[in-house]
């Protein structure tokens, strides 16, 4: 049924950026400045009650290698920690390393600035096991806080993905209950005409309409209904041009495992669209149609020629749910088990969909 254009609100579907991941740049980047503030203020506050230097240089170094420890450990040290069978344990080895590693320079620093080795020394021994202790486990704790929420998010975000692509599929149909009726009347009068050609024309729609009614909703149907959908769509398409002898519409389509299952109206905007911008009525034409399903995966293809100006009466229906809501489906719901190849040349386009049920 048509909803209601009072009842229909748009969705904010919230792009990557809106949360980035803890190890993007961007995250990484909003907490160095972070830290840049801080250290700031802290040593803005040390001069203004007049501290000694040592705790000066304590607390500034402390805060600025802390601040440069983290960025690092969310960057690169715990994304790739992760990947491991002991995450934890690989990750504080990695830090470990990482913060042996800065010594030198961060000795450099401090010799630069104090002239005195023994400080040197002893300010790089508590920074290194500080960091290994506190700052460490602190890092690995604001990192996987962040990757919750992150998770959670792109959790939201596919629902309401989906609702979106729902949305779209509501708005595309028409009711088709006033159609059911209007075509089991024009269904009675082809017959008592004797009009078989419009009857089995009319049987084709009233099957689609029925599909779309009580199958387009479900998640998933099985493929065989939804080839079945795809050859009544087809039946009903060459029964309008079979007075143009310059027009051929191939057909291949293979049947369906039994337990082999798809989301509904998947398949469909492809055929649509080249019937929409395939047949002219001037001009030869012609459209193939090829599906098999091997091992468990789907392959489809179509085919079909190309005019400069779409044909009168045939290219004037709206496109069903259109090509950019068919993408968004198949990212939603078959993220990387889909690959969606669309050729366009002077005369030709083409479509190849491999899909893994």
């Amino acid at each position: 049924m048509l909803l209601p254009s009072a009842l229909v609100r748009p969705f904010h579907v919230l792009a990557p950026d809106d949360d980035p991941q803890p190890a993007a740049p961007r995250t990484v980047a909003r907490d160095l400045l972070l830290g840049f503030a801080l250290w700031v203020m802290l040593l803005l506050f040390l001069v203004a009650v007049n501290s000694p230097v040592e705790p000066r240089l304590y607390g500034g170094t402390l805060l600025a290698t802390g601040f440069l420890f983290h960025a690092v450990a969310c960057r690169w040290l715990i994304p790739s920690a992760l990947a491991g069978r002991r995450p934890f344990g690989n990750y504080w080895l990695k830090a470990f390393l990482v913060l042996v590693a800065s010594v030198v320079p961060v000795g450099l620093v401090l010799l630069i600035i104090t002239s005195d080795p023994e400080v040197m020394v002893g300010l790089n021994v508590f920074l290194v096991f500080f960091h290994l202790l506190a700052t460490a486990p602190l890092s690995w704790g604001i990192y996987h806080r962040r990757l919750r929420r992150h998770q959670a998010v792109a959790g939201l975000q596919q629902e309401l993905g989906h609702s979106t692509a729902s949305l779209d599929l509501l708005r595309s149909q028409i009711n088709p209950h006033f159609l059911f009726n209007a075509l089991n009347t024009l269904y009675g009068t082809a017959l008592q005409e004797n009009g078989e050609r419009t009857a089995h024309g009319i049987q084709l729609l009233g099957d689609m309409m029925r599909f779309m009614l009580h199958e387009n909703h479900q998640p998933y149907i099985p493929l065989a209904r939804e080839i079945e959908y795809l050859g009544n769509y087809i039946e009903l398409q060459t029964l309008r041009t079979a007075t143009s002898p310059d027009i051929r519409i191939t057909t291949s389509l293979s049947e369906a495992p039994p337990a082999a299952r798809i989301a509904p109206m998947l398949l469909i905007p492809f055929v649509e669209n080249a019937f929409k911008h395939g047949i002219s009525l001037q001009h030869p034409s012609w459209i193939k149609v090829t599906l098999h399903v091997e091992h468990g995966t789907l392959y489809f293809d179509v085919y079909n020629s190309v005019h400069a100006r779409p044909a009168p009466g045939l290219a004037d229906e709206p496109g069903g749910i259109g090509l950019s809501n068919v993408r968004q489906r198949l990212q939603l719901l078959y993220p990387e088990r889909h690959e969606l190849i669309i050729r366009r040349s002077l005369d030709e386009y083409f479509v190849h969909l491999t899909l893994q049920l």
